[in-house]
Parts: structure tokens; sequence; C-alpha cells
């Protein structure tokens, strides 16, 4: 705020000041001149004191007029910056990162009756409300923050409190209440929000990590192990016993290093999950590098995987690498369960609305929705589906496909190897991308994979709150 001088109730002002001076000025010259008349031996004296006199009395008047001037222009200066000093605050208050919101109270007894009176950028982003008016119980139903507002309001007391919003994709805030001052007998408050998303995930990633790195390494170390035993023991004159059990190590080993890799992708996915991308993403060009990176693999395999793409622009907003891993996850799946000399389909299709995006396309098979995304009006999707004709899988097991280390029945016995993580790390790049999941299957027909995410092209409006 600028600084403003009040004048004192007894000062005098500047232009009594200057009649004041000014006055004994001249009072003082005309006495001089009167001397001179007088006496004219001292005459020569007298008229040079009331030269000097009229000089100072001159440069004096001069000096106090420019004071004045320059009280005056700072008086008009500060009045003609306080609609500037007000515009520059609702900047500062537009420009804030964390949501800040001005909360009024109504009646004590009247939850409904809290309104939103201001609140910035950031706050409408996060809560998808106006900038004013809005309801604070349709904004934020948690229960903690409403008493923490309701105790600021009514109480002057500040607080303090955690607040998960709501939504497919959780974040973690710590929600601030403090009491404002009341203008015209109103009761007011600010309530602010401070992401502690990152350092939440942060937590979780490492008690994750550290208790599923030493569930599913225990195993391979402990067969390391068994084996080194074996081959320092009776087994160390054996050539054919030796190779066999090498052969074994260097396939645990391998294991390890394919765990522990997916392990730190799927810990660095959930870690950026929140965070939209913001890169661009041609879909079918995707898929096809994909076809070409698993050729060898289907070769192998004696697998034929089919690409079949809608001609149009199938750009979605997304990180390429993340979208790349989704695809390949789901084809060499869909490859490890297929016959030999059978076929996968790898399909791309573009601007479809949420319902056909997510429609059934195998009949008669079982289908579950394993991510559903937050409904936008008007928005169209790309859509990826993987099918496969192998063994298939009972309804029972749909649910907990996308859970860590989850397999279904038949896998643990080695034939198929993996490290179990694939699809979850496929269901969180989906979850971060705004999309969609579903899978279709059914015991002796096979399994459909299908993901679907937002048209870049498509305008998004977003109509439910985080």
């Amino acid at each position: 705020m600028p600084f403003d001088e009040s004048p004192s109730p007894v000062a005098p002002l500047a232009t009594s000041r200057l009649w004041t001076n000014g006055a004994i000025g001249g009072v003082a010259i005309i006495i001089m001149l009167a001397l001179a008349a007088a006496r004219l031996d001292a005459a020569p004296w007298l008229l040079a004191g009331a030269g000097v006199i009229g000089f100072t009395t001159l440069m004096g008047l001069r000096g106090a007029r420019k004071v004045a001037n320059e009280t005056s222009s700072v008086a008009v200066g500060a009045s003609l910056s306080a609609p500037e000093n007000a515009g520059l605050l609702d900047s500062v208050f537009e420009a804030l990162d964390d949501p800040v919101m001005i909360v009024s109270g109504g009646e004590a007894d009247d939850i409904a009756g809290r309104r939103i009176v201001l609140a910035n950028r950031a706050a409408r982003d996060v809560l998808r409300i106006q900038r004013e008016g809005a309801l604070l119980v349709s904004a934020m139903r948690d229960p903690n923050v409403l008493e923490a507002v309701d105790e600021a309001l009514f109480g002057g007391v500040s607080r303090t409190t955690d607040y998960n919003a709501a939504g497919a994709r959780t974040r973690h805030w710590k929600a601030w209440v403090r009491p404002l001052p009341s203008p015209d007998g109103m009761t007011m408050a600010l309530l602010g929000l401070r992401d502690e998303t990152d350092v939440r995930r942060m937590e979780l990633m490492r008690v994750d990590f550290l208790a599923n790195a030493s569930h599913e390494l225990r195993t391979p170390l402990a067969s390391l192990s068994g084996f080194i035993e074996t081959l320092k023991g009776h087994a160390r004159d054996d050539p054919k016993a030796r190779d066999k059990f090498l052969d074994i190590m260097a396939a645990q080993a391998d294991r390890m290093g394919r765990l522990v890799a997916d392990l730190l992708s799927l810990s660095r996915i959930e870690l950026n999950e929140h965070i939209p991308p913001s890169g661009k993403v041609d879909l079918p060009r995707a898929a096809s590098d994909v076809v070409d990176a698993i050729s060898v693999l289907s070769q192998e395999k004696g697998v034929t995987v089919l690409l079949d793409v809608e001609p149009g622009d199938a750009r979605i907003t997304g990180d390429r690498d993340e979208i790349v891993q989704v695809i390949q996850n789901l084809t060499d799946n869909a490859i490890k369960y297929s016959l030999v000399g059978g076929t996968v389909d790898l399909t791309v299709r573009h601007a479809l609305d949420i319902e056909a995006a997510a429609a059934s396309r195998v009949p008669g098979a079982t289908r579950l929705s394993l991510l559903t995304p937050d409904r936008e009006a008007g928005a169209r999707y790309v859509v990826v589906t993987v099918r496969d004709y192998g063994p298939g899988m009972a309804r029972e097991h749909l649910p907990r496909l996308t859970e860590r280390f989850y397999r279904v029945e038949g896998q643990k016995s080695g034939e198929r190897p993996g490290t179990g993580l694939g699809l979850a790390i496929v269901k969180h790049i989906v979850n971060r991308h705004r999309g969609g999941m579903t899978v279709e299957s059914a015991p002796g027909e096979g399994s459909l994979f299908n993901v679907y995410f937002p048209m870049a092209t498509a305008s998004r409006s977003i109509s439910e709150p985080a």
C-alpha cells in the first residue's frame, strides 16, 4: 500500500505559512525603508539590509511553494494509484500457483450458506468452479475441511487439515484456513490448498518398492543360493548337471533384472500419474513401430500380428514412450497367450464417443471396465484394441488383472515368463493420459484388451469436479 500522509489537525496549512512568511518580510522591509528616509546618514546600510531581507523572503517563499507543490503531487499520486494497486493485488491473487479462496459464512447453522466470494485461477482449475458465488459444500465435500472453515469463520481459529480430491486420479492436498477481518459485519475466512501429491507418492513408492522387491526377489534368490551350494558340492565334477544349473541360474538372474526394471518403471509412472502429459502422439505410427519392434518375438512364437488402422488423424496428447509401452505390453501378452500359428489383431480406431469407445466387441464374452475416465462433454477418443485367440480367462480373474504380480492360474509354472507387472503399468499410464481400459474374455475364446484416449483435436470442456 502507498504511504499516505495525514495532515495534523493543529498544523497550519502550507498556503497560510506562505502568507505569514511574506507578510513578515514585507513589514520588515517597510520599516527599514522608513528608517532610511528618516536617517539619511544610515540610509545606505538600511537600504542594503532591506535588500537582504527581501531576497531572503523571496527564496523562502519559493522553497515553501515547492514543498507545498510536492506534497500535493504526492497526495494526488497516491489517490490516483489506489485503483492501480487494486488491479495489481488482483493480478497477484490470480497468479498464485496454489488454489486460494475467500469464503463467506452466512448463518452459523446453515452449511449451505458457505459461499466462495472469490477464487483465483488455480482454485477454479482444480475445483471446476466459477470465480465468484460458488457453494463451498458443492466444491469441497470433505468434512474436515468444512469443519476447519466453520472454526475460522465463527471461532476465529486457524487450522490445517488434509484434503484428498476425488476422481480417477487422487491428489493429496494440505488445506489451511485463516480468519479474515469482517467488513460490514460479514464473517469471512481465507482457504488455501497446498499440493502434497508428490510427497505422498514418494513415500508410497518407497514403501511399495521395498515390499514388492523383497517379496518377489525372495524366490529367485533362494533358487540361486541353492544352485550355488549344489555346484560347490556334489555337482562340482558333473559337467552335465553344472551346465543345466547354470542355465537355470541365468534365467533366474534375467528374471530378477526384468523384475527390478518393471518395478522402477511402475514407480516412476505412479509418481507422475497426476501430471498430465503435454506432447502429441500419432497412435497409428506408434502401433506400427510396436509391430516392427516385436517382430522377432512373434516370429519365434510363430504368431502373426495383424495391424488394422483406420485412415484419418488419430493423434492424442500424451507421452510417446509411455503410449508405446502400453501397446507393446498388451501385444506382448497377446503373443504369449496365442497358440503356435495363431494371430493377434491390433486395431486403431478414432473419433469415437465414450460409449462407442468402451462398447463390447466380442459377442458372448465377459466384459469388465478396468478403468473409467472422467466424462467430458463432446470428447472424442482414439481406441486401440488388442485381441488374441488363446485359451482365454474365466470371469473371476478379470477384476484382478491389473493387480501387481497377479497371474492367471497356469502362468506360475514358468511356461509364460513374466513379472506380473505389465497390466499394472498399462493401467497407470492410461490413467495418466485421462483414458479408459476394458477387457473381454471367455474360456476358449481368447481375450481382448481395449484402451482409449481423448483425441488431441477434440474440444474438451470439463463438466465434473476433479
